[in-house]
């Protein structure tokens, strides 16, 4: 109680010096707002088919993004370097709360995934919290054990133990799209962090063969892997949302058919409010605003190497360098999957797909890169 008591008084009591990372915040803004446009016009079929109510699914994530705004802001005030000392708990707060998706009762499932927990009406997916807890945990980690990293019993080996058991959770669920991004994101901190090479090395290979059992241990993991190599292979089963999701990209051309004009939206492309919302924009906004969408991301990744590079501990550096990558990562995966470049994962587009979790998770992240920002060296 009395920590608790502590750090609301450091809340109180914050105060920084210096302002925010502008351009940062107006890049996440332009996301967030392109995003709502966006939703707004892919789920409004669905929206009403399923709900009589065209604005069922915008309305929702009004309120999400309402959750995480506050959170925002919440984050950016209290000093980041707090949360150091939480870290460990935090972690393993977000770990139990996986494994109440096994829970009958509590859990919900999606598609193929039992990756929900439903209580009083309201879900969580639990794994987005991970995401930034096992960052917050492996930065305070790796800023401690800088000069142990090269040893197996103190670098490697408990990475690997502790990745492991996330790991393990996500692919009984199964979720390997989150666990994807998880993994690489813990990868590019850990070497941001000064992790070896070889190490490096390692761990890759080691994520390979994880693919190749979970790949033979689930077929629609196959299916997807064959859907990538050759859409024709199973068009109206397997491999149905690829193609649909082609189609919808292919046809916005350059301008794209126009805001609201998509015809994929109209129950031939599935989940188009969810994962599949970026080939609804290419249909409607074309192949300008596509790339433009993709360029934010990116300048997002640049912004977050910048704060890094002036963080005032590794703390900071590693913590800011591993929320944009997954953001960045993620981004990538969930594009990467509707063009067809790389499998199908089911992952959201951050902060434009439908998902309450997600964007507060997402606003809560980018609070904490701000208030790195704001005692950035140079500043």
């Amino acid at each position: 109680m009395s920590s608790l008591i502590k750090l609301f008084n450091k809340l109180i009591n914050y105060k920084s010096e210096r302002e925010a990372d502008r351009p940062l915040i107006f890049i996440v803004g332009a996301i967030i707002i392109f995003g709502l446009i966006m939703l707004s016009s892919a789920s409004s079929v669905i929206s009403y088919s399923a709900h009589q109510d065209s604005y069922y699914f915008f309305k929702h994530q009004f309120f999400g993004l309402v959750l995480g705004l506050a959170a925002a802001w919440f984050f950016s005030r209290v000093d980041y370097q707090i949360w150091r000392k939480y870290a460990l708990w935090m972690l393993i707060a977000s770990i139990g709360l996986l494994l109440l998706v096994f829970i009958p009762g509590l859990a919900g499932t999606w598609g193929t995934s039992r990756s929900w927990i439903n209580v009083f009406g309201f879900s969580l997916q639990p794994a987005e919290l991970v995401k930034i807890t096992f960052l917050l945990y492996l930065a305070s980690w790796l800023e401690g054990r800088k000069k142990k990293l090269a040893e197996l019993s103190r670098g490697l080996g408990p990475f690997i133990a502790i990745l492991g058991v996330i790991a393990f959770l996500m692919i009984l669920q199964p979720d390997m799209g989150t666990l994807t991004i998880i993994a690489l994101a813990s990868l590019t901190v850990y070497f941001i962090g000064g992790g070896s090479i070889k190490h490096l090395v390692i761990l890759i290979l080691l994520g390979i063969l994880a693919l190749i059992i979970m790949v033979n241990i689930y077929p629609y993991q196959a299916n997807r892997f064959k859907c990538m190599l050759d859409p024709s292979y199973s068009p109206k089963e397997y491999c149905y949302q690829i193609n649909q999701s082609l189609i919808a990209v292919g046809s916005g051309g350059f301008w794209g058919r126009g805001l609201g004009a998509s015809r994929q939206k109209f129950s031939y492309l599935p989940q188009a409010q969810n994962d599949a919302i970026f080939p609804i924009i290419s249909e409607e906004t074309g192949f300008i605003f596509s790339v433009g969408l993709i360029l934010l991301y990116l300048a997002l990744f640049y912004r977050g190497v910048v704060i890094a590079k002036r963080a005032p501990d590794d703390f900071g550096k590693i913590l800011a360098i591993g929320i944009v990558s997954w953001m960045v990562f993620q981004a990538f995966i969930n594009i990467g999957g509707m063009v067809n470049i790389m499998p199908m994962t089911g992952v959201p587009l951050p902060m434009v797909s439908y998902g309450g979790s997600a964007m507060l998770v997402a606003l809560a992240s980018v609070g904490i890169l701000i208030n790195i920002s704001k005692q950035a060296r140079g500043n």
